[in-house]
């Protein structure tokens, strides 16, 4: 039996001069990467925490002079933070439950219950992938507006089902659930609802939680259609109000509301992180 290939063979690693070599240079490495990705991350807090006069100043200070937390509260009140972040919880929320449910009965119908010509509807809502998503605002717009749905989170809600990438995601995934499972199930006098709700959903943990998530950060981070769709600026979600808002408002108080906005987003993705990557892997490798 070969053993597998490595950058720095075992006998390197065995002396400790390589192995001390090799773990500095995998810290630093890593120390590196860390420090990419979290230093802007870092100044957005601090810069939130300056008077207007230091953010802007050239050479900018790395810690802030006197640590000011009045950027905070003027962006929590002046810019209305509780009403417009409870917008976008209102909308996430249904556009994610409207999207678990239909795409996952959509996907369970596709691989499951195998209708007339399911390859050829699920090749035509794969090709959806392939126009590009502004060439379907204006069509998207007419509707909601024939409709009478402006200003009402249905306008985010009913699109945002439409979702071709998390339905494909689904279908991988229940494809590969052995069929002698269901066909227990059936046995035992389970109908086709009972299978899906008792047997394919607890085994689908992973992959529902990965598309729960990509749900609710496509509508939390999403900007032109909210703009389009809201009018009202009460009920429009923080992603909008923040630019709606900015003017004749401090850049620290920006700062900070742009910090208190993302706050939701990260911890979202700290919570989840090993749901994300068990739904992403899930369904990749077979056997």
């Amino acid at each position: 039996m070969s053993s597998a290939r490595t950058l720095v063979s075992p006998a390197v690693l065995a002396r400790p001069r390589g192995r001390a070599a090799y773990w500095a240079v995998f810290t630093g490495t890593v120390l590196l990467f860390a420090l990419a990705f979290l230093f802007p991350v870092y100044w957005m807090v601090t810069g939130a925490l300056k008077s207007p006069d230091e953010v802007a100043r050239t050479p900018p200070t790395l810690v802030p002079e006197k640590w000011r937390t009045s950027g905070y509260t003027d962006a929590w009140e002046l810019m209305q933070l509780p009403t417009h972040l409870w917008n976008t919880v209102v909308q996430a929320a249904g556009a994610w439950i409207f999207q678990l449910v239909l795409c996952t009965a959509a996907a369970y119908a596709l691989s499951k219950l195998k209708p007339a010509f399911g390859k050829v509807i699920l090749g035509g809502i794969l090709a959806t992938l392939m126009v590009p998503t502004q060439a379907l605002v204006v069509p998207k717009y007419l509707t909601v507006a024939d409709l009478g749905l402006l200003n009402d989170p249905l306008a985010i809600w009913l699109p945002a089902v439409a979702n071709a990438f998390n339905l494909y995601l689904l279908k991988r995934f229940f494809d590969q659930i052995p069929r002698d499972v269901l066909e227990a199930a059936e046995i035992d006098g389970a109908g086709k609802l009972r299978v899906l709700w008792s047997i394919v959903l607890p085994m689908s943990r992973p992959v529902l939680g990965v598309v729960s998530i990509f749900a609710l950060v496509a509508v939390w981070q999403d900007f032109l259609w909210p703009l389009m769709v809201f009018s009202d600026t009460e009920k429009q979600p923080i992603s909008v109000a923040l630019v709606q808002l900015s003017q004749n408002i401090p850049l620290t108080v920006l700062i900070a509301a742009m910090v208190i906005a993302s706050i939701p987003m990260v911890a979202m993705f700290l919570v989840f992180q090993r749901h994300i990557i068990a739904g992403i892997s899930a369904g990749s490798t077979k056997g």
